[in-house]
């Protein structure tokens, strides 16, 4: 975490920079923000500033209504001991984490380390306990999918990992004050209807600018495997497996809105969180491009390349979880860790 100054600043000037980087909890309403909230900014006196939604959640703060804090953009961890954090919210994003303390335990051992040390780590770099962010995720995850969607409240309550529709309705009279229900948005023209996970889900999922939407579709042409990827239309289309069930997801561009907007047609809706973890992961849309970019910048042979193609990124493994990460021992040393961005640079100027 940066000084507190240098966040309010970057509120005053919805700095998207700092999107998914920063909440800004506000404590005479009581409500989190993200930096680039449209409402007016609150005195710098009446802020708190926390790494993660999950830690100003924990602290007692709700969910702005406006700028919606679920659709941030997730943040990566690249360096040393945060790649455990960030496996961790891999595996957690995928439901690997109930909601009691021995699931922590189960999540730790999966990660070789001690439970002990990974909530120490959790709380280093989030501010939140691995409960918590879970917690924080289910939350969000749910309020994302009553706002973007007409799901069936048994359908949200399911997709995003609560135990019952009783368990679900009581977490949001206490975190909002209302039922779930009061808090879906209704569109003019789609009457009291309701869609199911099998007619498709359509969300909207976050980046930080700028993102270099040619160069990932064709890195993502260029290695797709025959009837299962293709490009049709300037977006990505996937058919898709999942503990014996198929569907489709297509991927499409929404530049103006600093996102992708994902289309998931899947028979069980308990898939969902682990369907939007692959597409983060494939579409790498966690990474911090500004500052990979002007880490690369530093080598002479990769600036101009860089400054060719802003926002060039590392696609993702859809099968399993791909650390971009690691480092070639060929590598060099300028070039780490960030080795799969620099790779992928020179391959698009040796090839478009």
């Amino acid at each position: 975490m940066l000084d507190r100054k240098t966040y309010y600043r970057a509120l005053q000037s919805r700095d998207a920079r700092f999107d998914g980087r920063v909440f800004v909890g506000v404590t005479s309403t009581g409500i989190y923000c993200r930096p680039i909230c449209p409402s007016r900014p609150p005195k710098f006196e009446n802020c708190r500033f926390f790494a993660s939604a999950a830690a100003a959640q924990e602290a007692g703060f709700r969910p702005c209504l406006r700028c919606r804090p679920e659709i941030a953009p997730d943040l990566a961890f690249w360096r040393g001991t945060a790649n455990t954090v960030s496996r961790a919210l891999a595996l957690i994003a995928e439901g690997a984490l109930d909601e009691d303390e021995a699931g922590v335990e189960a999540l730790a051992e999966r990660l070789g380390v001690g439970g002990r040390q990974l909530r120490r780590l959790f709380k280093q770099h989030l501010g939140a306990s691995p409960i918590a962010v879970a917690q924080t995720r289910r939350v969000l995850f749910a309020k994302q999918l009553l706002h973007d969607t007409r799901l069936p409240m048994t359908e949200v309550a399911m997709s995003a990992g609560f135990g019952s529709v009783r368990r679900f309705n009581e977490t949001f009279r206490d975190l909002f004050g209302r039922p779930p229900s009061a808090l879906r948005r209704h569109r003019k023209g789609q009457g009291g209807g309701t869609d199911t996970s099998r007619d498709g889900v359509t969300l909207r999922l976050a980046y930080r600018p700028p993102y270099d939407w040619p160069g990932m579709l064709a890195a993502l042409a260029a290695r797709a495997t025959p009837g299962t990827e293709w490009i049709e239309g300037d977006a990505w289309h996937r058919s898709i497996e999942l503990d014996g069930k198929r569907g489709t997801v297509a991927v499409a561009h929404l530049p103006e809105r600093n996102s992708v907007m994902v289309t998931i047609r899947f028979p069980s809706v308990k898939a969902l969180p682990a369907i939007v973890a692959r597409i983060r992961r494939v579409f790498d849309l966690g990474a911090d491009i500004a500052t990979i970019g002007s880490h690369l910048a530093r080598d002479p042979r990769l600036a101009p390349l860089v400054a060719r193609r802003p926002g060039l990124r590392a696609p993702g493994d859809w099968e399993r979880e791909t650390m971009v990460s690691r480092i070639d021992d060929n590598s060099p040393r300028a070039w780490r860790p960030w080795h799969a961005y620099a790779v992928q640079h020179l391959r698009m100027a040796n090839h478009g």
